[in-house]
């Protein structure tokens, strides 16, 4: 479902700029659209989103100094991140800065699913214990138990600098980059079970840095912006599971981080 929605974004993209083109671009009479629209102190819109969201998983025990990296077996990465694509939208406000600069705050909401499959039946071989780690008793992981299906709905609360070259015909190219504070609504952060009740935490608070690029559309009545935006967290969005729960799960991970890919249309 998401997929088909990120295609149908990218086509009516797509769409806009053909049957505009001879408007825009081709027309020697043409009459530049939305004069003095960007000389504007304040602006406002919306945008809508078509996202790729995915795991950065850290494996190696480095994070945390776990003895042994119950995430690997020798070279072998146990668990898999399966990115998924999902949606978007939000609000547009824009404070001009000078000529070529603009601050904009863009906050919007990011439905999101991703999964998490964990083969991790061979950490038994330290259910005796370690010197860093208690015993524990072995559990047999059915398939249900290696795959973790996790929603997240993040508040997501961009600040980007936007600059921006001259207008040419009706358009413009710019590139932005800023900070973020995500708030997951779905993080299970307080939840006292784990995953061996099949519940997988994460944090609810967490930051990013985000970059932009795209080119801006001007027509008669609104202007038009397609643009590809990757999010990247700083924080280990990973809550540890319970202590007396076996480590085929939160413990075989040492982090997580989300990334995003975005393809975003915004209406000014």
């Amino acid at each position: 479902m998401w997929n088909k929605l990120f295609k149908i974004n990218i086509i009516a993209a797509l769409l806009f700029g053909t049957l505009y083109e001879a408007q825009m671009f081709r027309n020697k009479n043409r009459m530049d659209n939305l004069e003095g629209f960007d000389d504007q102190k304040f602006s406002y819109g919306f945008f809508l989103a078509g996202n790729n969201f995915d795991y950065k998983l850290i494996l190696d025990g480095s994070a945390f100094k776990n003895d042994p990296a119950f995430g690997m077996d020798g070279n072998k990465s146990l668990v898999q991140s399966k990115a998924t694509y999902s949606f978007g939208a939000g609000l547009i406000g824009k404070f001009r800065l000078s000529e070529n600069f603009d601050l904009r705050v863009e906050p919007g909401l990011q439905f999101v699913e991703r999964e998490l499959y964990f083969d991790t039946q061979s950490n038994d071989q330290y259910a005796a214990g370690t010197p860093a780690n208690p015993p524990f008793i072995p559990v047999a992981l059915t398939e249900a138990d290696k795959v973790r299906r996790i929603k997240s709905t993040y508040v997501d609360i961009p600040i980007l600098l936007e600059v921006h070259g001259d207008r040419w015909y009706n358009s413009r190219p710019y590139a932005a980059a800023g900070v973020n504070y995500l708030l997951n609504l779905q993080s299970n952060t307080n939840s006292q079970d784990d995953n061996q009740q099949g519940i997988f935490r994460s944090t609810s608070s967490n930051f990013a840095w985000s970059a932009e690029l795209g080119i801006q559309f001007y027509f008669s009545r609104f202007k038009l912006t397609p643009g590809f935006r990757g999010t990247f967290m700083v924080n280990n969005e990973l809550v540890r599971d319970n202590a007396e729960t076996p480590p085929y799960w939160a413990d075989a991970l040492s982090g997580i981080k989300t990334r995003a890919l975005m393809f975003v249309l915004k209406f000014e």
